[in-house]
């Protein structure tokens, strides 16, 4: 398929829970965008999902008020392989974790592209065989990391991977903590499935410290499986390596908020972000402080739009399936240096 403005791609969300609504509000915000892409198809065991009724979800950070489609142009599917075999070209994955392996297969074979949500699964291995069959299949299977793509955080890492004026990173930290999701508790509560904060919660900020320093040599974690803190240890050409931390936690009280920040140290300024502040992003330096100008919507949005890109374009990946392998050796080496209060090497 050529994509144009008047052949557009044509997108199927399977799962309309949270993450699903989130997904559905960014494809609608890039199609009206001018993005060359079409709500087509939506698949949810709900009938009120499946018409674009919902109640209003709770969440820590995400969509608002329910967004809602045109059902006379989005075809709604009880099951996978009824959506599959409708005229659809990619598949945004929405599911529990330990359905998307399955479902984005599937989707492969069938010769879809497909953006999957994080956690793409909570093993390296499996992750790998995806992305084996993604390869086979000649389709882009991408990771939705949207923190590579929040406004902020790319601007973090460019000043910690490239020259900047800042000098070099000294340290950084790390914190996202809140109650815990309110919604399919089930499921989250149950780290066999879920990860627990471990894994759905904190891959976010692990993801991001692979994705801007790259593998740690070493992991120290402590705490639990509800609240716990990380160090990351590298080796460096440096006279001391930068000091990486992150914090982590689903055991706040609900009335307590949701806690998104970072605090990077550099040799000649400080800079911070914080999600509940206005600007979100601080830059202290000896001049005085000062707020840089990022770009206006969210990382899931943005991470969106790049998926769009990626296959009507050709751009390269911000994220794929072999770096999703990384980070789930990396969180693996944290859980077991959770378990035995010891420093875990990083595969």
């Amino acid at each position: 398929m050529t994509v144009t403005p008047s052949i557009p791609l044509r997108v199927g969300i399977v799962g309309l829970g949270f993450m699903g609504r989130t997904h559905l509000g960014a494809f609608l915000a890039a199609q009206q965008a001018g993005y060359p892409c079409v709500l087509a198809a939506v698949c949810d065991p709900s009938p009120e999902k499946r018409a674009g009724r919902f109640e209003e979800a709770a969440g820590n950070i995400g969509s608002g008020a329910a967004p809602l489609f045109d059902t006379s142009r989005v075809k709604g599917h009880a099951e996978f392989d009824s959506m599959l075999d409708a005229e659809i070209d990619a598949v945004s994955i929405c599911t529990y974790t330990d359905t998307h392996v399955a479902l984005a297969t599937k989707a492969l074979a069938a010769g879809k592209h497909v953006l999957i949500e994080k956690p793409v699964a909570l093993h390296a291995p499996e992750i790998e065989r995806l992305a084996r069959a993604a390869q086979d299949a000649g389709r882009i299977c991408m990771p939705a990391m949207c923190m590579r793509f929040w406004p902020g955080w790319p601007w973090l890492r460019d000043r910690i991977t490239s020259a900047s004026p800042f000098g070099p990173l000294r340290s950084v930290t790390f914190q996202r903590m809140g109650s815990g999701p309110s919604w399919a508790s089930s499921f989250y509560k149950d780290p066999s499935r879920s990860g627990g904060a471990l894994v759905d919660l904190h891959i976010h900020d692990a993801d991001f410290i692979y994705w801007t320093l790259g593998r740690p040599r070493a992991v120290s974690c402590t705490g639990d499986s509800m609240h716990f803190c990380t160090q990351y240890f590298y080796d460096s050409p440096q006279a001391r390596p930068p000091m990486v931390v992150a914090h982590g936690a689903w055991d706040l009280t609900p009335s307590a908020g949701f806690r998104m920040k970072y605090l990077a140290t550099f040799e000649r300024a400080t800079a911070e972000f914080d999600i509940s502040a206005d600007p979100t992003v601080k830059v202290h330096t000896p001049e005085g402080t000062s707020s840089p100008t990022l770009p206006a919507g969210s990382g899931y949005d943005g991470e969106i739009r790049h998926f769009i890109d990626v296959v009507t374009k050709g751009e390269q990946q911000r994220a794929t399936l072999a770096e999703a392998a990384g980070v789930a050796r990396l969180l693996a080496a944290e859980a077991e240096s959770m378990r035995t209060g010891k420093p875990v090497p990083v595969e």
